[in-house]
């Protein structure tokens, strides 16, 4: 079969390699329907070291079972399923808490001998813990939605739990990328009364207007800090959802929180070194949270309004290739010439 393979910074290639089969009783083989390109993906398109083997690539992605392993229970061959970033065993203590990116038996795609979802096919551990069918057929027009499910959807609703968003609550969302318009929907979805988004594309800040933004700020640093305190009687949000990852995005997070208030990180950090102390958060009670989503915990919270078309996650992508050329969807993203990019095999 083909997938992506990454052999370094900027070299995205798509190539051939075996085709999955079942290791395990608990396995299942997924076809993909549609994968994407994910903004953390363009982490290690900035960075990576060239290697002659190369990685594979792609943590996103819906599809239809091909065949299961022997101990396979919740779903069957046929199932249009969606599979969350981590794959998790959903019995540990870790998974039963919500926490399935902390299963004790889980891991990650492209990690060993699990291979990515920019693949036309995909070998799914731990297939009952992991998986979720929807019952829509492959060519349902709710397809780019519910791979909004596999992680940038719940990834945005992540940030906004883990902050306590609420109605009253005030919310500044950094960031315009897919995340961060998710967690803009995420916020007004969990009733908060203000969110700024602050972005600089206008067709995306657009977007996080529909998804239910209050306000947008464009500008940067010190100046879109003192813009998100002009537009809150100079006390900052309640809320602060960071969607960037990069060090300047968390200084922007400080300046614009509330005394008091909560700074909720999902974007995947790119910096070891931050202030936490006295002036940063400590002083001023800041509470610092965060972390990889556990989108599998969100899926069935999520998934029904999805499926009633309350709401429109896949407004996100606005661009999709072939498999083949998936090489472009990467420079596009890079160029910011496309927000996310559907991959269709």
């Amino acid at each position: 079969m083909r997938a992506t393979y990454m052999y370094g910074a900027g070299d995205v290639r798509v190539i051939d390699v075996p085709d999955p089969i079942i290791k395990e009783p608990t396995d299942a083989i997924v076809r993909v329907v549609r994968a994407c390109v994910c903004g953390s993906d363009l982490h290690p398109y900035h960075s990576m070291a060239a290697t002659a083997d190369g990685k594979s690539m792609g943590h996103e992605f819906v599809g239809v079972v091909e065949e299961t392993g022997n101990d396979v229970t919740t779903v069957n061959v046929g199932d249009l399923v969606i599979a969350p970033f981590a794959w998790s065993d959903g019995t540990c203590d870790f998974c039963r808490e919500g926490l399935q990116t902390s299963c004790r038996h889980g891991g990650f795609w492209n990690a060993g001998d699990v291979a990515g979802g920019q693949a036309e096919a995909v070998r799914v551990p731990l297939a009952d813990g992991t998986l979720v069918a929807v019952p829509v057929e492959e060519t349902s027009p709710l397809i780019p939605s519910l791979l909004t499910l596999s992680d940038v959807y719940g990834t945005g609703y992540h940030a906004a739990i883990q902050a306590n968003v609420g109605p009253r609550t005030s919310v500044t969302v950094i960031g315009d990328g897919a995340v961060g318009l998710m967690a803009v929907l995420s916020a007004k979805r969990l009733g908060a009364e203000q969110i700024i988004l602050m972005g600089r594309h206008t067709a995306r800040t657009d977007l996080g207007r529909e998804y239910g933004a209050t306000d947008v700020v464009a500008e940067r640093g010190d100046d879109g800090i003192a813009r998100v305190r002009d537009l809150t009687g100079g006390d900052g949000t309640h809320v602060v959802l960071e969607a960037v990852g990069h060090r300047p995005a968390y200084d922007q997070a400080i300046g614009a929180v509330r005394a008091g208030g909560v700074i909720s990180r999902v974007g995947v950090p790119q910096y070891d070194d931050a202030p936490i102390g006295f002036p940063s958060l400590f002083g001023p009670n800041i509470t610092l949270t965060g972390g990889p989503a556990p989108a599998r915990a969100y899926i069935e919270t999520l998934l029904p309004d999805v499926l009633a078309g309350h709401v429109d996650p896949g407004k996100v992508f606005d661009s999709e290739v072939h498999l083949a050329d998936v090489a472009d969807a990467y420079r596009a993203m890079d160029d910011r010439t496309a927000l996310k990019v559907l991959v269709k095999p």
